[in-house]
């Protein structure tokens, strides 16, 4: 697993790290994630999230972890999550900090399941989050039957949002919907002060992206005061 830190800009915190599958041979994780056959995909799914709970008990994580799964992997919310929550008691990794996203654009078969899922995770004590919001089609419909605590914007609204009206009215209309479902928004693929300053201006609070750090192979990469210089 590669970790890649989410910051909160408010006051210049790791909010939490996202765990990131990666190949033996330094496949990316959608190079690896396109490999898994149909019939994988549950095997997988569970083994990537027992791998990243133990890894960053490992590594001393201590803030959140973020974890992507797959919706149509989980045929039963209570026993598909049995595996997670055995892993986070064997390595003492309180269940409080797990975030569980999964992208709005991934073709879902069922939203009700999707929605029961998330339902079953909040009731569990976890964060849940909608990935890639606003390159699928069904991110309002999710939102409206589910207000997640995070909604993380989909890189193609941020890329060149300093020099892009229409996205900078976007991404302020997505922020005022997140205010009013109590959703908070992480701008993920964040990769020039440009970027961050017009996001950040629009009231975005928390960032993932190249700017702050790379996702780091089995490591946990801090946050160096001289990455803010400047962004302010």
């Amino acid at each position: 697993m590669a970790f890649q830190p989410i910051v909160d800009a408010r006051d210049r915190s790791v909010f939490g790290y996202e765990a990131l599958v990666r190949g033996a041979d330094g496949a990316s994780a959608a190079e690896v994630i396109a490999r898994v056959l149909p019939e994988q995909l549950y095997r997988f799914d569970q083994t990537c999230r027992v791998k990243a709970i133990e890894t960053a008990a490992r590594l001393g994580l201590g803030q959140r972890l973020s974890i992507n799964f797959f919706p149509n992997a989980v045929y039963e919310p209570a026993t598909c999550i049995r595996l997670t929550l055995a892993a986070a008691q064997r390595c003492g990794f309180p269940t409080e900090r797990l975030l569980f996203e999964t992208a709005e654009s991934e073709q879902v078969r069922d939203h009700r399941h999707l929605t029961r899922i998330f339902r079953d995770y909040r009731d569990r004590g976890f964060l849940t989050a909608i990935d890639d919001f606003g390159a699928g089609y069904a991110g309002l419909n999710l939102l409206a039957d589910f207000q997640p605590d995070v909604l993380k914007l989909d890189i193609g609204l941020v890329r060149g949002v300093e020099t892009s009206p229409a996205r900078q009215a976007i991404i302020g209309g997505v922020m005022q919907m997140a205010s009013a479902v109590g959703s908070t928004v992480i701008a993920e693929g964040v990769e020039t002060a440009g970027e961050y300053r017009a996001l950040r201006a629009l009231g975005v609070p928390l960032f993932q992206g190249y700017l702050f750090g790379r996702p780091a192979l089995e490591a946990l990469e801090g946050i160096t005061p001289a990455v803010w210089d400047g962004l302010d």
